[in-house]
């Protein structure tokens, strides 16, 4: 694997030099002592794996000057630094390591058999799985998780930023979305010129996290904004949606295709992520998700099928314990089976919850539902 060093002190490219050569599988390929001559380097050299680069230089700033590269080939970077303050922005950056002055041989080598690893997965990954066929639609999950997939091959996320910033993007689709707004949405909070840089970063990762499946361009740079336009792809919560609302009714008939539609709801969207920006579409999809389950189990229920209504009510009654109305239908679904310990576990379990979360009883209507039920058991299984 190729290597460069940027450092503004040549003393430390000879020191660099004599542990490197110590280390099989490396080539130190070039060394400079100020940034525009390393990026001409690595324009030119788009096989370099990993690039050294110091982070208080007279030039140009170490990090800054890695937050603009364009995509080079598959080049990893190491800060190397005599302080240690800037490790979290560093990371941020996803550089693979951040090494502080003196560097010792043993945490060189460390560092080095990493980046090695991870260029000898990449190549194996290029060779393997070439960039998908234009005919082949690609497939996004983001109900309960962040994918995406061409066939078989499957994006490999750079970065959190990276996943971040393509779910920002896909729910925009098309639409161009401002610097102003990704700096303030994804990055608030950081310094300006660091958020800014940040985002350059990130877009680059992105692209190249695309790349392997014909992607990349799929990220388009716009009026000083980015959007993302992927052709005629297969997006789950927008699928989902679009089968909750062909059915309005749920019955006999069209059983079978509400049940796979409602298995495409795998979790809500964006899985745990937590995008404080998201908050508004997850609670919509969820709320969207929740009525149609409801309207399902009802409709299981009228088909007298308390065994695919009772997993769904279960799941639901996970989303939100406190749901009246489907503890009610959860009661129904005992009583079809035949089970008054179940029945009465249930009941009780929610007027525990009700007294414990909010000092309160349940309403007169489940009490009496309850009251009437109980008695009617009888000498049912228990």
């Amino acid at each position: 694997m190729k290597v460069i060093l940027v450092d503004d002190e040549p003393t430390m490219h000879l020191i660099l030099r004599k542990m490197l050569h110590k280390l099989p599988g490396i080539q130190v390929a070039g060394a400079f002592t100020e940034t525009k001559s390393a990026e001409a380097f690595l324009r030119g050299n788009p096989d370099v794996g990993l690039a050294f680069i110091d982070i208080s230089m007279k030039d140009e700033d170490g990090m800054a000057f890695a937050a603009r590269l364009e995509p080079v080939g598959l080049l990893q970077i190491v800060f190397v630094t005599s302080h240690k303050d800037f490790a979290l922005e560093a990371f941020e950056l996803s550089a693979l390591d951040y090494l502080v002055k003196p560097v010792s041989q043993e945490r060189l080598q460390r560092t080095v058999n990493r980046a090695l690893a991870n260029w000898q997965a990449f190549r194996s990954s290029s060779f393997a799985s070439p960039a998908a066929p234009r005919d082949e639609r690609v497939t996004v999950t983001v109900l309960g998780d962040v994918s995406v997939r061409n066939g078989t091959v499957r994006v490999k996320w750079i970065s959190r930023k990276c996943a971040e910033l393509f779910a920002y993007l896909l729910l925009h689709h098309s639409r161009r979305i401002p610097r102003s707004r990704l700096i303030a949405d994804i990055f608030g909070g950081m310094d300006q010129t660091n958020a800014e840089n940040y985002l350059n970063t990130t877009v680059y990762q992105l692209r190249k996290s695309l790349a392997p499946l014909g992607l990349r361009e799929a990220v388009r740079s716009e009026n000083d904004g980015y959007a993302i336009d992927l052709s005629d792809p297969v997006i789950d919560y927008i699928e989902f949606a679009r089968q909750a609302d062909a059915l309005p009714l749920i019955d006999a008939a069209n059983i079978e295709n509400a049940m796979e539609a409602e298995r495409l709801y795998a979790g809500d969207l964006f899985g745990d992520k937590g995008y404080v920006w998201a908050i508004s579409e997850t609670e919509r999809y969820a709320r969207l998700y929740a009525s149609f389950a409801q309207r399902l189990a009802l409709t299981l229920i009228a088909l007298q099928d308390a065994a695919a209504a009772s997993p769904l009510l279960v799941k639901l009654h996970e989303r939100n314990p406190l749901d009246e109305s489907v503890v009610r239908l959860l009661l129904i679904t005992h009583e079809m089976r035949s089970d008054k310990k179940g029945f009465m576990a249930q009941y009780a379990g929610y007027v525990r919850l009700l007294d414990a979360e909010l000092g309160i009883r349940p309403s007169e209507e489940l009490v009496r539902f309850y009251d009437t039920r109980v008695i009617g058991f009888g000498q049912g299984k228990e």
